[in-house]
């Protein structure tokens, strides 16, 4: 279309089946709990419940004791964290636990 401003490859998140997803890892020190695209992820912090979807603005914090729920393109996980840190940054998000 005309009208549309040409993007580059950095503005867009991926698709999977037509839908945005985004890179999430999970890992510890010795294992890695999920590594693969997501369309969401959703945990807790010291504020409270919230959800990182695709295009999600960077963000850093702490989780508290939760269940990591990321929904997959291809499976959905639960992880239970005791206490970790996510870090979201241009559709990556990386949570590095047992810190």
């Amino acid at each position: 279309m005309a009208d549309e401003a040409p993007t580059t490859e950095g503005d867009q998140p991926s698709k999977a089946n037509g839908k945005p997803s985004m890179a999430v890892k999970v890992y510890a020190p010795f294992q890695v709990y999920f590594e693969g695209d997501a369309y969401s992820v959703s945990a807790v912090n010291a504020t409270g419940p919230f959800d990182i979807l695709p295009k999600h603005h960077n963000f850093l914090c702490m989780l508290v004791p939760c269940s990591l729920k990321i929904v997959g393109v291809d499976t959905e996980k639960t992880i239970k964290v005791h206490r970790a840190l996510m870090h979201v940054k241009a559709d990556r998000v990386v949570v590095f636990m047992d810190v």
